[in-house]
């Protein structure tokens, strides 16, 4: 197990997605809002994004580094849930919960293996897990690493992390 297998882990995950990148060739190309929405798997993200006012904040400069929950990960909410986040008078607490998916700065799958937290936009710090080959972030798991954008990078993660 150990840190060589984790490392294994993420290259061949990182080699698979260069493979899948590599055949649309924007990858790199695109801002972090772009590639989302690109991907196609983000629709309840990107809506949340819009509600919340973000999308001008995760096309800047940066760099950021997303964990991006998938269209999946945010039907395992109960029922109702997105809808209620989505509406304007619940902006404040979906802000807290996207920015809580945002950690200042460009962290690579590399970089991720080396620390147990991870200070978010949000405030607070979300708790990372390597156990043999998998990474949690906080309850959610690393399903995919280091989606290049031009102002940062994505890892998808398959649930909807909530800052205490």
């Amino acid at each position: 197990m150990g840190l060589n297998n984790v490392f294994r882990g993420f290259l061949a995950a990182v080699v698979a997605f260069g493979v899948i990148g590599a055949t649309n060739g924007q990858a790199a190309e695109k801002d972090i809002v772009d590639t989302a929405v690109g991907a196609g798997d983000f629709t309840t993200l990107v809506a949340a994004v819009k509600a919340a006012g973000l999308v001008e904040t995760l096309k800047g400069e940066g760099p950021f580094t997303v964990f991006a929950p998938t269209d999946a990960a945010f039907a395992k909410l109960p029922a109702g849930t997105v809808e209620s986040l989505l509406k304007p008078e619940n902006k404040d607490k979906l802000v807290a919960i996207l920015t809580y998916h945002v950690v200042p700065g460009k962290v690579t799958a590399a970089d991720v293996v080396k620390v147990t937290e991870a200070k978010t936009v949000q405030g607070k710090s979300v708790k990372v897990k390597v156990d043999g080959g998998t990474v949690m972030i906080d309850g959610a798991k690393v399903v995919k690493t280091d989606i290049p954008c031009t102002n940062g990078v994505i890892h998808v993660i398959d649930a909807v992390i909530l800052p205490e």
